[in-house]
C-alpha cells in the first residue's frame, strides 16, 4: 500500500486566490466533493480549518457584536451547485484580493469516512516509528523477544529529544518588537538559543551578541543600615520572614539605562567606552559591533536587551526538544534508521543477561547512524560548496 493518500488536487488546493467585484458573494474553490473532509462544511459555523485574507489582512470568519451575539462573516461550505466554496455575507469590495487557506493536513477516506491527519511526506510520526519498531525489532527469533510498549515509547521520546539538539532541523523562531521594558519572554518550549538578530531598515538581519560581563542578579531589599528588610509596604512592621526580592536589580537598571551606540554611525566606541579612533588593531571582535547586546535570565525566563534595541524588531532562533506538541513529535525520514538504533541500544543496555558484545554492537550502530543522519540533514550541496570555494580562490590585491 502506498504512503500517499491525498490526490494531487487535494494537496495543491489548500490555497486559492480570487478577486472581488463588489457583488459576488460565492467563490468556488473546487467542484470535487472529496477535496476536504465533510466536517469542514457548514452554514453559520466557525471553522478553524480555514483562514481567509483580504488584501493581505486576516478577515475574521466571525465576531461578537455589542450584545454578545456571534455574527459570521463567511462560511466554507459544499453544495452540488457551487462545490466547495466561500460564501460571504457581504460581498468583498471590487478589486479586493481574496486568499483562502484551507487545512490540507486532514484527509477523509472516501470508503470508510475516517478522517486522518496527513504528515508531511518528508516526516514520519513518532507513533509510526514505535509501531514499526515493535513489528521489525521485537518478537520470536529476534534479539529482543518481547518488550513493553511503554518502555519503547519512553526510549523513543528520549531519542527524539537527543537527536533534536544537534541532528534534526529543529530550529524554531519568534519575532517580536522590543517593548520599553527591554525584556522578551522565552518561548515555553525553549531549550537553548541558536542566535538572536534584529531587522534593520533594509530587512537585513543583524546578529546580536551576548553581554558576557553583566547579568540580572536576584536583588534583596535592604534597610538604610544595610541589614535585610522584611517590611513589604514600608509601614515599619515586618510582613514576612522570607527575603524580599524587588523586580529589578540595580545591575539590570543600570544596564538598560545605558545608551549604546546606534548602528550605521562612524563612532567606533564600543560598550566598554574604549577610544578606538585610529586604534582598531587588537580590538576584541565581540565588542567590534554596534548592533546591540543581550543576556538571558534563565531563572525568570526572560531575555534582556540593551537600550539601543528599544522598538526594534528582534528575532529569536532557538531549539526545542520536539516533544512540545503532538505535531512536533515527528522524525525526518533521513534520520529514521538512527531512531531505531537509538531505541534498540537503549533497550539492550538496560536489560540483564544481554551479552556485552551485542550491547557494544548496537552502540556502534547507533553512533554510525546518527553520524549518517547528521550528514544527510546538513543539506550540503556540491554546487553551493563549489561557489564558496571559487570565492576562496580569488587573489586579494592590496
Amino acid at each position: 500500500m502506498g504512503l500517499l493518500q491525498q490526490t494531487q488536487q487535494q494537496y495543491y488546493s489548500g490555497t486559492v486566490s480570487f478577486t472581488g467585484d463588489g457583488t459576488t458573494t460565492i467563490f468556488t474553490i473546487s467542484t470535487s466533493a472529496t477535496l476536504f473532509p465533510n466536517t469542514f462544511a457548514g452554514v453559520n459555523i466557525v471553522n478553524s480549518n480555514i483562514i481567509t485574507y483580504i488584501d493581505g489582512s486576516v478577515h475574521a470568519q466571525s465576531f461578537l457584536d455589542s450584545l454578545g451575539v456571534l455574527t459570521v462573516n463567511y462560511d466554507l461550505n459544499y453544495t452540488l451547485a457551487d462545490g466547495w466554496h466561500l460564501s460571504f455575507v457581504t460581498a468583498p469590495a471590487s478589486g479586493a484580493i481574496i486568499k483562502a487557506v484551507v487545512d490540507t493536513s486532514k484527509y477523509q477516506d472516501p470508503g470508510t469516512g475516517v478522517i486522518e491527519d496527513i504528515t508531511p511526506y518528508q516526516f514520519t510520526t513518532l507513533k509510526d516509528i514505535i509501531n514499526n519498531f515493535v513489528i521489525a525489532y521485537t518478537g520470536e527469533d529476534k534479539i529482543i523477544s518481547k518488550a513493553n510498549r511503554t518502555d519503547i515509547q519512553f526510549h523513543a521520546m528520549r531519542a527524539l529529544q537527543e537527536l533534536s539538539f544537534d541532528t534534526f532541523k529543529s530550529t524554531k523562531s519568534q519575532e517580536i518588537e522590543i517593548p520599553a521594558s527591554l525584556k522578551m519572554q522565552l518561548p515555553h518550549d525553549y531549550v537553548n538559543y541558536v542566535k538572536l538578530t534584529f531587522k534593520d531598515g533594509n530587512g537585513i538581519e543583524r546578529v546580536l551578541y551576548p553581554a558576557a560581563k553583566t547579568s540580572d542578579p536576584s536583588a534583596i531589599k535592604q534597610n538604610t543600615d544595610g541589614t535585610y528588610g522584611f517590611d513589604i509596604n514600608d509601614d515599619g512592621v515586618n510582613d514576612t520572614t522570607e527575603l524580599i526580592n524587588p523586580d529589578n536589580s540595580d545591575t539590570w537598571s543600570s544596564y538598560k539605562s545605558n545608551t549604546t551606540t546606534p548602528i550605521n554611525t562612524n563612532n567606533l566606541n564600543n560598550n566598554e567606552e574604549w577610544d578606538l579612533s585610529n586604534k582598531r588593531y587588537g580590538l576584541d571582535p565581540q565588542y567590534a559591533q554596534a548592533n546591540g547586546s543581550f543576556y538571558i535570565n534563565d531563572n525568570e525566563g526572560n531575555i534582556h536587551f540593551s537600550s539601543s534595541l528599544t522598538g526594534k524588531t528582534v528575532t529569536l532562533k532557538y531549539i526545542s526538544d520536539s516533544l512540545g506538541t503532538d505535531e512536533e513529535m515527528q522524525v525526518h525520514k533521513l534520520a529514521e534508521e538512527a531512531m531505531y538504533k537509538h531505541i534498540m541500544y537503549a533497550l539492550l543496555s538496560t536489560r540483564m543477561n544481554i551479552p556485552e558484545q551485542i550491547v557494544q554492537r548496537y552502540k556502534k550502530e547507533r553512533f554510525a547512524e546518527t553520524r549518517k543522519a547528521k550528514l544527510r540533514l546538513s543539506n550540503i550541496k556540491l554546487e553551493e560548496i563549489t561557489q564558496i570555494l571559487r570565492g576562496k580562490s580569488k587573489f586579494i590585491k592590496h
